[in-house]
């Protein structure tokens, strides 16, 4: 068994950094990287000013790993050495250009490309970065560990670095850091998924053009919508309403630290983000998709089972009927006629913003939908399996024992077909949540489902191969977990290969 589970992460593990790779490498090749800046009004607005509008591209093609960029004081310090100085000055003032281009020489070998700004014509330099480059970048930056020696801070010398449990009176029992980037390392509170850590982050990029300046995880997992505002006791003793997340404490360097963060904390840890209103994307797909899937197996096996019993009788004519057809619609217009009918009759609404995410009736319709979606496959297949285990040997045996259909479906055919099932359960919650693509655009539901194909039409890459990561990890995991389970269910099933078996 441990030896099966450390091969299958292994096998795993290699299966996840090639999908990602491919679709890393296709997205960053194939898509004109110009295209990016299509809903960028930043970038527009910046139309009369070609200068700032070079550097404004050049910046965000750093930022998302096409290049390398420096502007001329960046080359003015590689040359010199120094951040001033007469040699320095003379490089920023354009006279010493023989030393511009005494670098530019040393250094094209290693692709560096000078050029000038179209009005001002200072310097800049640009360099391409392969995409094998940028690939292993993007794995060698894809952990950030956080530790007591994170943070760097000249103004703050004395800066005590440990990682310890606390009692503090604003964020109760919290495994607390100093040095850390992060204040609250572990802690514990009433928003989903309850348990919280700041010690592993995985770094999937930089959302852009959507989401601009944030990260990739902390779009999908951070809170959407309005600021939700509350009355705060800060460490200071300050009280005032505010939407601050006060376990998103970070440190911030002792001279960028304004007054008002001064008036409401003790030390540097003065960065923080906001409370908001409504659940985060991945809150959201993973509650619609787990209560579908309850809806899918509760009705999909009740059927089936029901269907299999009377075989070939009226009950099982119809059922078959029904199936045929709910397989046979398309799914958008199975989506749009329950969407329909929900709306009218029972006056549901039929777009998830009209009540927003707090409300539980914007939740019903897409979720139910998307339950009923997975249905029909799931009856014929259940059905198929137990009218096939009905002709079994153990089943003639039960029946010659005198058991009732009804104890030999239940106990015997039903309890054997829970095998395979349970081994599909785990895939089934990662499709549920993956796949709910069409479900959540089409009630305009802002789940990863939706953000998927928003983020594609956005061009913003980094986010679609942050959530091609994310579904990949989680398709795979659910392979493996389903494995595990099905040996749970039937101990008599063993992962692990004999010596001599074939």
């Amino acid at each position: 068994m441990k030896r099966y589970i450390f091969f299958r992460i292994l096998r795993s593990l290699i299966s996840i950094i090639l999908v990602t790779t491919v679709a890393y490498a296709m997205i960053f090749t194939l898509v004109p990287r110009n295209s990016i800046f299509i809903g960028d009004t930043t970038y527009s607005r910046l139309k009369g000013d070609p200068d700032k509008r070079t550097n404004y591209e050049n910046t965000v093609y750093r930022k998302l790993g096409y290049i390398d960029f420096m502007q001329l004081d960046d080359i003015a310090q590689r040359i010199t050495g120094k951040t001033e100085g007469t040699k320095f000055d003379a490089i920023m003032e354009g006279r010493d250009e023989v030393a511009v281009q005494k670098w530019e020489k040393e250094n094209r070998v290693d692709g560096w490309e000078i050029y000038q700004l179209p009005v001002a014509k200072t310097c800049y330099a640009t360099r391409e970065i392969p995409v094998i480059q940028r690939v292993l970048r993007f794995y060698a930056n894809i952990i950030d560990i956080d530790h007591p020696w994170k943070v760097n801070d000249p103004d703050n010398p004395d800066l005590p670095r440990y990682i310890r449990f606390e009692n503090t009176p604003e964020a109760g029992f919290t495994l607390t850091g100093s040095g850390t980037q992060h204040k609250y390392l572990l802690y514990f509170n009433s928003s989903f998924p309850f348990i919280h850590q700041n010690i592993i982050h995985l770094n999937l990029g930089i959302s852009y053009p959507t989401f601009q300046s944030r990260g990739v995880m902390d779009v999908i997992f951070s809170g959407q919508g309005k600021t939700d505002s509350r009355e705060i006791t800060f460490e200071t003793g300050k009280t005032e309403v505010s939407s601050i997340n006060i376990y998103s404490r970070q440190y911030q360097q002792t001279a960028q630290i304004d007054r008002l963060q001064r008036g409401r904390f003790k030390d540097n840890y003065t960065l923080t983000t906001n409370n908001y209103q409504d659940p985060s994307m991945a809150q959201i797909s993973l509650s619609m998709g787990v209560i579908a899937l309850i809806i899918t197996y509760v009705i999909g096996l009740s059927a089936a089972v029901f269907m299999a019993r009377h075989k070939g009788r009226w009950g099982d004519r119809i059922g078959v009927v029904i199936v045929t057809v709910l397989i046979s619609v398309p799914s958008l217009a199975f989506i749009y006629l329950f969407r329909f009918i929900g709306n009218t009759v029972f006056g549901l609404p039929a777009d998830f913003p009209v009540l927003g995410g707090q409300d539980i009736r914007s939740y019903i319709l897409p979720t139910v939908i998307l339950g009923l979606l997975s249905v029909s496959g799931l009856v014929i297949w259940v059905r198929r399996y137990m009218i096939d285990q009905a002709s079994a040997d153990y089943v003639h045996f039960a029946r010659a024992k005198g058991l009732s259909e009804r104890e030999i479906s239940n106990n015997h055919i039903l309890k054997n077909a829970m095998i395979p099932i349970v081994n599909q359960i785990p895939g089934a919650v990662i499709l549920s949540i993956a796949g709910a693509t069409i479900t959540e655009t089409v009630f305009a539901a802002p789940g990863m489902g939706k953000m998927l194909p928003d983020a594609i039409k956005a061009y913003n890459n980094s986010m679609v191969i942050g959530l091609v990561f994310i579904f990949t990890t989680l398709s795979i995991i659910s392979v493996l977990l389903g494995d595990i389970l099905m040996t749970i269910i039937d101990p008599r099933i063993s992962l692990s290969v004999k010596k001599g078996a074939h």
